[in-house]
C-alpha cells in the first residue's frame, strides 16, 4: 500500500505516550504517525483547568494538523476521542483521507448537538475540588483487564485525570461530515456488545471494520495486531 500518515488522538486518561509502541511499528512498515496529547492530559496535564472543554480538544488536533503541515492522513480517534476526531474531520474534510474509530464513540451524521455524556455515572465523580476523573485499578479491571504486570504499572504511572467537560460537552457536525470516509476497530474485551454493533443494532456502520480480541487499550496490549489492522483499513 502507499505510504500513509496517521494522526493519533488518544482517549480518556491518555496522552501521546500511549502510542509509544505503535509509532515505531508504523514507521518500520514505511508509514508515519503524529501522536497528539489533548490539553490537560499526558505531558500537558499542567494545563488542566475548568475552562478546558471539547472545543479545546478540537483545537489541539486542528493546530497539530496546521503546524505540522499535515494532509491526506488517517485520523484515528480512540475511546471518547471519536467525537474529537469527528469534529476535526468536519472542519478539515479536505485533509482527512479516512476517519478511523478505535474502540470509540461514533457520532452520527446529524446536524443537532450530540455525543455529550457524563462518565461519572459509570466511573464515579471527580474527587472534591477537581475537574477530572482519575484512572483506577477498578476501571482497568472493568474495560481493559488484559493490561497486566509491568504494562499496568506503566499505564497507571502515566495516566492523568480525564477532564470531565471533554465528555459532558456536545459536538455539532455540519453537512461536510457526511462525505468523510470511516472505518472501525472494535475490541471484544472492553465491555461493548461488539456482535450487536457489527449487526447494526446500535446504528449502521459506514465503512469496513476489524475486530481485536483485546480490552480498551490495544495500543498497549496488542500493538502489532492493532497496527496490522490499521494498515488493512487504511488500504481500503
Amino acid at each position: 500500500m502507499r505510504q500513509t500518515e496517521f494522526v493519533l488522538v488518544p482517549g480518556a486518561w491518555l496522552g501521546s505516550w500511549a502510542w509509544k509502541q505503535v509509532v515505531p511499528l508504523l514507521e518500520k512498515s514505511g508509514h508515519s504517525a503524529v501522536p497528539v496529547t489533548l490539553t490537560g492530559m499526558g505531558e500537558r496535564v499542567h494545563l488542566a483547568s475548568r475552562d478546558a472543554g471539547i472545543e479545546t480538544a478540537i483545537q489541539d488536533v486542528l493546530n497539530t494538523i496546521r503546524y505540522n503541515d499535515l494532509d491526506d492522513f488517517v485520523l484515528v480517534g480512540h475511546s471518547f476521542a471519536g467525537k474529537v476526531a469527528a469534529a476535526v474531520a468536519d472542519r478539515a474534510p479536505e485533509k482527512v483521507r479516512m476517519l478511523l474509530y478505535l474502540d470509540a464513540l461514533r457520532p452520527e451524521k446529524v446536524r443537532t448537538p450530540q455525543a455529550a455524556f457524563d462518565p461519572a455515572n459509570e466511573f464515579g465523580p471527580p474527587p472534591p475540588g477537581t475537574t477530572g476523573i482519575p484512572l483506577t485499578e477498578a476501571i482497568i479491571d472493568r474495560i481493559g483487564n488484559d493490561v497486566k504486570g509491568e504494562d499496568r504499572k506503566w499505564m497507571l504511572s502515566k495516566a492523568t485525570p480525564w477532564p470531565l467537560k471533554y465528555a459532558t460537552e456536545p459536538i455539532t457536525l455540519s453537512e461536510k461530515f457526511d462525505s468523510i470516509k470511516s472505518a472501525y476497530i472494535f475490541c471484544t474485551l472492553s465491555g461493548d456488545p461488539v456482535d450487536e454493533i457489527i449487526a447494526g443494532k446500535w446504528g449502521e456502520l459506514e465503512g469496513p471494520y476489524q475486530v481485536i480480541e483485546a480490552g480498551h487499550w490495544p495500543m498497549i496490549t496488542k500493538p502489532d495486531e492493532l497496527v496490522k489492522d490499521m494498515l488493512v483499513l487504511a488500504g481500503k
